[in-house]
């Protein structure tokens, strides 16, 4: 019985690890439909949010009957706690990637990005295409290196943010008001798509070390 819950256990880690890469896929094609204009491939974005749910749906479904059937305690108990949420917040990447692409087809066959804001947004992109894909490599791994890269990359995307809020609410911000929104709303669903990387990382620091203080053990890690 002891095999089966521990194959039970390594299922579902590796069931997370398959839905961050599903995110990721969906992340790189929503910040490329958003910086090209792409709406057949913002489309492909919005349909596949299907198979993001149903996955984490599934993997929920296993986590709550491994609670109720094997009653585990102590580390195997923080595994499984820790899997539902890090599956809600992965299911929550998907949907701000979908929130990307459903501003493509809302502004179709114009850009979503106001002018003077393309590169930003490029770069956004690139940095929340690299917190996704780090952040797999964390699932897969729980090597904490990849966690400690996520907090920095989320640093650089949280002043990207900052930037664009700066830009739209200045003096020299010449869109219109569709305009500012959609940056506001774009800006906003890149930052919080990192935040929830951050969220995971921390769920995974703390698995590890069991001490959410464990932050700084990781960054000790990777020799910061």
């Amino acid at each position: 019985m002891r095999e089966v819950f521990h194959d039970t256990l390594e299922d579902i880690q590796n069931r997370l690890a398959e839905i961050s890469e599903l995110v990721t896929e969906a992340i790189e094609k929503a910040t490329k439909a958003f910086a090209t204009g792409d709406v057949a491939l913002a489309e492909e974005v919005i349909a596949n949010d299907d198979t993001i749910d149903a996955l984490v749906i599934s993997t929920d479904e296993i986590a709550i009957e491994t609670l109720a059937m094997q009653q585990p305690v102590a580390h195997d108990l923080r595994v499984i706690v820790a899997a539902l949420r890090v599956s809600a917040s992965l299911e929550r990447m998907g949907d701000l990637a979908e929130h990307i692409a459903q501003l493509v087809r809302s502004r179709y066959p114009e850009r979503a990005i106001p002018k003077g804001l393309k590169s930003t947004f490029v770069r956004m992109g690139e940095l929340d295409v690299e917190v996704a894909k780090t952040l797999s490599q964390l699932l897969r791994t729980q090597d904490l290196t990849y966690a400690t890269k996520i907090r920095d990359t989320d640093d650089d995307i949280d002043e990207l943010h900052a930037s664009v809020y700066e830009r739209v609410l200045g003096d020299s911000f010449s869109g219109e008001i569709p305009a500012a929104i959609d940056a506001t709303l774009a800006s906003r669903y890149h930052e919080r798509f990192a935040d929830h990387a951050v969220s995971v990382a921390k769920k995974v620091i703390y698995l590890a070390t069991g001490d959410w203080a464990g932050e700084e053990e990781a960054k000790a890690a990777s020799g910061s």
